[in-house]
Parts: C-alpha cells; sequence; structure tokens
C-alpha cells in the first residue's frame, strides 16, 4: 500500500541519518581530536533534531495507522506486521518528545562523553557531576513525557529493553544474588587455585593486537565489514549493513584484557553483522534489544572464550606471540582466566560477581529517579555499596563511580540489559550445544562456524521480528529465567 512504501523510504533516509550520527560518536571516541568536542556536539545535536522532525510530522502517524488497519485486516507478513509495530512504538515515543529537548539531550550528551573523560582521567567526580546532573534533569523530563505505570525508570528502560520492568527485575535480582553470593563464598572457601599474577608479564600492544585479530577472525567477525580500535571505553558501534567498529583498550601486563574485550565486543559485532542487511533500513532489520545484544557479547566472552575447549586450542597460539606462556599448563591457563574474586571494575569482572556490580548500578539508577538521591551524593552512596556487596574499599573515583561511560550519555535505564544478557547468553548456550552436540568439540579444534551458524539462524537473522521475550522462547524453548545461567555458573567453578 502507498503508505507503507512511503514510511519504507521515511525509513530508509531516518537510517542514514542514525548511521552518520553514530559514525561522529564512533570518530568522537577514537579519532577526534580533543578541542572538536564543541562542534560535534552541535553536528550530532542537528541530526537528531532533523530526525526528530522528519518522523514526527502528523503524516507520518496517519500513514502508521493506515497501516495497521490494512496489516489487521489482512493479515500481513511477519516482517511487515514487526516493521509497524516498532514504527509505532518509535513514533509515540518521539511525537511526546519536544524538538528541544531532543536536541539539548545529544548536545549535553556528546559533551557529556568528554567531560566524562576527563574526570576519570583525574578520578574527580565533581568534574563530571554538573554535566550529569543535567543529564538526569533531561532524562527525568523525557521519562515524564514518554509516562509510566510504576516509575519513572521504567519509561526509560522501556527504550532499552521492550517490555522490562524495574519491578519484575528487582525480584529477578531479588532470587539472583543471594545464590551468587552463596556461590562467591564456597569459591573463596576452596581457595585459590592458581597465582593471582600467574598471567602477569610484558605484552607489547602490537602484538596482542595481532593475537586478537586473528582470535576474532577464527571465530567469525569479518574484517572485510568491519575493524578494532582503542578508545577508553571498549564499546561496539554499528555504523552501516557491512560496517561495523570495534574498540578494545590494552594492559601491557595482562593480555587478557584487551583479548576479552575484544571478544565482548566482537559478539556485538558479529550479531550487527549477522542482521539481515537488505533490511538495514527497516525496524525488522535491526537488532531487537539491547538484553538480546548482550547475549551475543556475553556468549562470545564467556561461554566461549573462558571455555576448557576455547583455550585448548589458543592456548598454543597465544605461546606464539607470548613465549612466557608456554610454560603454562591448560588447567592452569582455564583456572587463571576463570578466577572469582570482588574486584572494583565491572568490566574486568568475572562471571560469578559480574550481575553484583549490575544490581549497584541498577539500584543507584532507581534512587536518582525516584528522587531519593542527588547527583552530588553518588560517589558515597557507591563506595557504601561496594564496600556492602563486595567487602571493597573503594580508592577512587576512577574505579568507582566513574568508570562506566554509560551515564555520560545519558544512558539510564541500560545497566540491567547487561544481566539480561547473561541470563540469555546461558540458554542459548545451552541450547545451541543441545541441538548441535558437536560445538564443543568443534571449539576445541578452532573451529567456531556451528555455534555461529546456529546463532545467526535463531538469533541475529529474524532481526526484531518477535519482541525479546518471544525470540528467546523460539530459540530455547523457555522464557529467560536464571535456572540455565546459575547451572552454567556452578558448573564452570565449582565443576
Amino acid at each position: 500500500m502507498e503508505e507503507y512504501k512511503k514510511l519504507i523510504e521515511l525509513s530508509e533516509e531516518l537510517t542514514l541519518l542514525g548511521d552518520t550520527s553514530a559514525l561522529l560518536g564512533w570518530d568522537q571516541e577514537t579519532m577526534m581530536p580533543a578541542r572538536g568536542v564543541g562542534y560535534r556536539a552541535k553536528q550530532m545535536a542537528y541530526l537528531s533534531g532533523k530526525s526528530h522532525d522528519l518522523w514526527v510530522r502528523p503524516e507520518v502517524g496517519e500513514w502508521i495507522a493506515a497501516c495497521e488497519e490494512e496489516v489487521e485486516s489482512h493479515d500481513g507478513n511477519e516482517d511487515q506486521c514487526a516493521n509497524v509495530r516498532d514504527w509505532r512504538f518509535d513514533y509515540d515515543r518521539a511525537t511526546v518528545l519536544p524538538r528541544d529537548l531532543v536536541v539539548k539531550f545529544q548536545q549535553i550528551s556528546a559533551l557529556g562523553k568528554a567531560t566524562w573523560a576527563e574526570a576519570r582521567e583525574k578520578s574527580d567526580f565533581s568534574i563530571f557531576a554538573p554535566h550529569l546532573e543535567k543529564l538526569v534533569d533531561l532524562s527525568k523530563q523525557q521519562a515524564e513525557c514518554y509516562g509510566y505505570d510504576e516509575c519513572a525508570y521504567d519509561s526509560l528502560l522501556e527504550g532499552f529493553e521492550r517490555g522490562a520492568r524495574a519491578s519484575e527485575l528487582t525480584k529477578v535480582f531479588a532470587e539472583l544474588r543471594p545464590e551468587l553470593v552463596a556461590l562467591g563464598k564456597e569459591i573463596s572457601e576452596r581457595g585459590p587455585r592458581v597465582a593471582d599474577d600467574l598471567l602477569a608479564g610484558d605484552y607489547p600492544i602490537e602484538k596482542q593486537q595481532a593475537f586478537n585479530r586473528e582470535v576474532a577472525t577464527a571465530i567469525g567477525f569479518d574484517f572485510d565489514s568491519g575493524r578494532i580500535d582503542t578508545a577508553v571505553h571498549p564499546f561496539c558501534s554499528g555504523v552501516g549493513p557491512r560496517d561495523t567498529r570495534l574498540t578494545t583498550r590494552y594492559d601491557l601486563q595482562d593480555f587478557t584484557s584487551s583479548l576479552f574485550g575484544v571478544l565482548h565486543e566482537a559478539g556485538h559485532g558479529m550479531y550487527d553483522q549477522g542482521l539481515p542487511a537488505d533490511r538495514h533500513h527497516l525496524p525488522v532489520g535491526r537488532a531487537i534489544s539491547l538484553g538480546i545484544h548482550e547475549s551475543q557479547s556475553r556468549l562470545w566472552e564467556n561461554h566461549v572464550g573462558r571455555s576448557r575447549e576455547f583455550w585448548q586450542y589458543w592456548l598454543p597460539k597465544a605461546a606464539g606471540y607470548f613465549p612466557h606462556l608456554a610454560t603454562l599448563s591448560l588447567d592452569d591457563m582455564v583456572y587463571a582466566v576463570n578466577k572469582s574474586a570482588p574486584s572494583f571494575v565491572r568490566v574486568e569482572a568475572d562471571e560469578v560477581t559480574y550481575d553484583l556490580h549490575i544490581m549497584l548500578r541498577f539500584e543507584v539508577e532507581q534512587a536518582i529517579f525516584s528522587g531519593e538521591l542527588a547527583v552530588a551524593d553518588i560517589p558515597a552512596v557507591w563506595n557504601e555499596r561496594m564496600k556492602e556487596m563486595f567487602a571493597l574499599q573503594v580508592p577512587d573515583d576512577a574505579q568507582g563511580c566513574l568508570q562506566d561511560i554509560h551515564w555520560s550519555m545519558g544512558m539510564f535505564g541500560y545497566f540491567p540489559t547487561y544481566s539480561l544478557g547473561n541470563l540469555n547468553a546461558s540458554q542459548l548456550t545451552a541450547a545451541a550445544k543441545r541441538d548441535c552436540p558437536a560445538i564443543e568439540e568443534q571449539i576445541a579444534a578452532g573451529d567456531c562456524s556451528a555455534l555461529l551458524k546456529w546463532m545467526g539462524e535463531k538469533i541475529h537473522q529474524p532481526g526484531s521480528r518477535y519482541l525479546p521475550g518471544e525470540l528467546i522462547e523460539r530459540a530455547t524453548g523457555e522464557t529467560t529465567s536464571s535456572a540455565a545461567h546459575l547451572e552454567h555458573l556452578r558448573d564452570r567453578y565449582l565443576g
């Protein structure tokens, strides 16, 4: 129908604008001179305002309404239904936001990232606090515009994970937390299996880069459609259907820091590369949620990259780049990359303690948006929670509340998707192994193609045809729960 064709044309134009903005964002984090941030903020604000203007026109709402009637009366195919469903969702959220709020949020966000980077480098929260206060205020305005049934935080969470609610996540975390604490205690009582500094050594960046590229290529990341660069905080940015940018950071004394960063971001990247490229300009060609996206990154980082099978193949190759690793046994290597102990930094946390980091951020964010916590008081509350949950005394802001980039971009409601990703990753891995029993044997031989093919068919290619809960249920046979994840952790750390 004519209205559907008009929406497709508009969707393509908005996708071009969005991808251009994503490219500018990637450049800001990797290549842009520091003094360029002011103008970059204006560029990104302009693109955001332009996209908003194109999308919120009254005739667009009329086109969507006409398509809804057509789909309902003629049982449109799944892709058409998904496109119309997501156009409606995006339109309803966009039309309630004043243009000035959209533009201002984008501009403050771009400036906030640079300020956060400076504050993190100097380990001084007070540098970042004024920008964070602005972003919190703007996000609260957005939440009020969106509307909500239970709490303002839900309306922000909805932007990252369709259908998720803080009350339901609170229940999930309440069930998960004591299990993780008990597991961590049992692991601690068993004592360390290898020395903490077992992997300490000299790891030149150029050799880390070469090894990481070999690993990323082997698991399936396509470098003809992607690249790896360096950033303060590792991330993956898809800037087109055949252009996916990964970043990582390097530790000269520990090569696994950059390696697991690459495995994590390559998981995101292979999801982006696996989405239907011919539908990139349509809602159905996008990733459906952050909880699904994180399932892919956590799966390749942890279920593959920390597995015995992975290191059976890759330890000898790693020793080729870093000769002192040749003295390690396979057991030593597996234990070294699967140590569990409380730590300050989320991105370096082990699988057992990782979700506790997410719970801390989830609680802090809820307190911010309920009005219980002022921005100025975040460091004190953060440090208090770290002491309570991890028995750790936070040494400085850089290792405390300034360690993550998300708040500098106004991404409130994002953090819970990491834990949803963990739960989904465990279910998906179990289901893939059930369907393809040879997967572990193949990984031990350096072949990840069967696992990637399964993920492609079950998760990547459907795009956003199904909402997150339905997608996971179709792939695994059950809705998201903590059962498979806890079984995975017990098997890996206590087995």
